[in-house]
This record gives structure tokens, sequence and C-alpha cells, in this order.
């Protein structure tokens, strides 16, 4: 099961690596991460996606507690309604003669990605939604073009209410 763990820690040196040094030390794995300081620029806010159950993201949790950097740890299932996350993609597709074009124009309006660059012979697309439709995105794409490269962020997600990382 698909987990979003959000971490809010003092903004200082080495802390990220020691919050990523506890995944590897522990042999969890990390699916993507993202990291950037917060409104408070002595704070940073690292969001990562995990596949685990529940008795594993609670270990994670507890033993990010006990890391000095760290004020507070908090987790949601990927599929949760309490939280709003997104991704961005970026994908460099070849785009060669009007018929290709035309087609990843088109799938581009269906859903709602935009051309973020055209050359000769190529676009840059980009997308931004929850991983599951950047996934279902990026298969759509590869189904009428070839996929030059691809460039993910990573989840970055947002309690929705009251709850916060803050409070």
């Amino acid at each position: 099961m698909r987990q979003i763990i959000s971490i809010l820690l003092e903004n200082e040196v080495g802390a990220l690596s020691r919050v990523v040094g506890l995944f590897s030390q522990r042999g969890y794995s990390i699916e993507n991460i993202t990291a950037a300081p917060t409104e408070d620029a002595a704070l940073s806010r690292i969001t990562i996606l995990t596949d685990g159950d529940e008795a594993i993201v609670e270990r994670i949790t507890k033993q990010l507690h006990k890391l000095v950097n760290v004020i507070k740890v908090s987790s949601k299932q990927d599929d949760s309604s309490n939280i709003v996350s997104r991704e961005i993609l970026f994908v460099k597709v070849q785009a060669i003669g009007h018929t290709q074009r035309e087609e990843i124009k088109t799938l581009c309006d269906i859903f709602k990605a935009q051309i973020v660059d055209i050359t000769p012979e190529l676009y840059i697309l980009q997308y931004v939604d929850t991983s599951f439709e950047v996934d279902r995105f990026l298969k759509a794409v590869k189904e009428q073009a070839e996929v030059v490269e691809t460039v993910r962020s990573g989840v970055c997600g947002i309690f929705r209410g009251e709850q916060s990382l803050h409070s």
C-alpha cells in the first residue's frame, strides 16, 4: 500500500541526509521524495512516497521522530481523501509530421496537459496530477509517440482541512 509521509524538520545541513539514511539503513524503499523550505526559512518539509503496510509505516514514523532535526511526522495513504497530492511530469517526445503532432495535441487536450516547448522534431509536455494519473498520461503518451526523456518531480502533498504539520 502506497503511503505519503510528510516530515517537518529544521532546515539544517545534513537533515535530509539523515532522513534518507534512516530509510536506507532499515531497508525501506522510497518511491520518490521531495524537499523544500517552508514559509518559515528555518524549516523544511520533506514528502516521501513509500510502499508498505501500516505496521511498517508506523515503525518508520517512530524512527523518524527520534532524529535530531525532525519536528513532526505524519503519514496518510496515497489514496486518502484527507490529503491533496500532486506530481509534475515533463516528457520529451518525438513529434515528427503533422499527423503525429495533432495526435499529441489532442492527447494533451484530453488530459489537460500542456506543450511547453516545441522544436521541429520534439515536443516537451507538462502534466500535473496525482501519481496515478501521471502514470496513466505517460502510458497514453507512449502509445502515441516515442518518448525521448522523462522527468518526474515526486509527490507533493498537503493535508485537507484543519490538519497541518504545523499544528
